[in-house]
C-alpha cells in the first residue's frame, strides 16, 4: 500500500466514523425510540455542537467524493512522490482540524481549514497531470 493509499483509508476511516457522535446526541436529545424514528419537522432539535458535527460530516462525504478518486487516479499512474505524499498527510489533518473546529463553532479558522484541504486536493491534480 502506497502511502497515499493509507492516507485515503485514514480519511476514509475518519469520515465514516463521524455519525456516531451525533447520533449518540440524537438518542440522549430524542431518547432511542424517537432517533430511530423517521425524521420529522417536530423534531426535537439535537444539541447544537451535534448540528455542526452532522454539517461536518455531511461535507467530508462530498469531499471524500474527490480526494478519493485523485489518490487512485495517482496510484492507477504509479505516481507517488514526496509531494504527493505530503498533499495526502496535509488533506488528512485539514479534514480532522475541520471537524473540530466545526463542533467548536469557530467560523473563520473552519473555512481556513476547508481552504488547506482544497488546496491539497489541487496538489493532487496538479500531480496527476505531471505538474507537481
Amino acid at each position: 500500500m502506497t502511502k497515499e493509499l493509507l492516507w485515503l483509508t485514514l480519511t476514509v476511516i475518519l469520515t465514516g466514523v463521524l455519525w456516531i457522535p451525533y447520533t449518540l446526541d440524537r438518542i440522549m436529545v430524542r431518547g432511542l425510540m424517537g432517533a430511530m424514528a423517521n425524521p420529522s419537522r417536530n423534531d426535537k432539535p439535537q444539541s447544537p455542537w451535534a448540528q455542526r458535527l452532522y454539517f461536518a460530516h455531511t461535507n467530508a462525504v462530498e469531499n471524500l467524493m474527490i480526494f478519493a478518486p485523485l489518490v487512485i487516479i495517482l496510484d492507477i499512474q504509479g505516481h507517488s512522490t514526496m509531494s504527493t505524499v505530503i498533499a495526502c498527510a496535509v488533506y488528512f489533518w485539514s479534514r480532522l482540524a475541520h471537524v473540530i473546529v466545526y463542533v467548536l463553532g469557530i467560523p473563520v479558522l473552519r473555512t481556513l481549514c476547508f481552504f488547506v484541504g482544497f488546496l491539497a486536493q489541487a496538489a493532487l491534480v496538479l500531480a496527476i497531470f505531471g505538474k507537481l
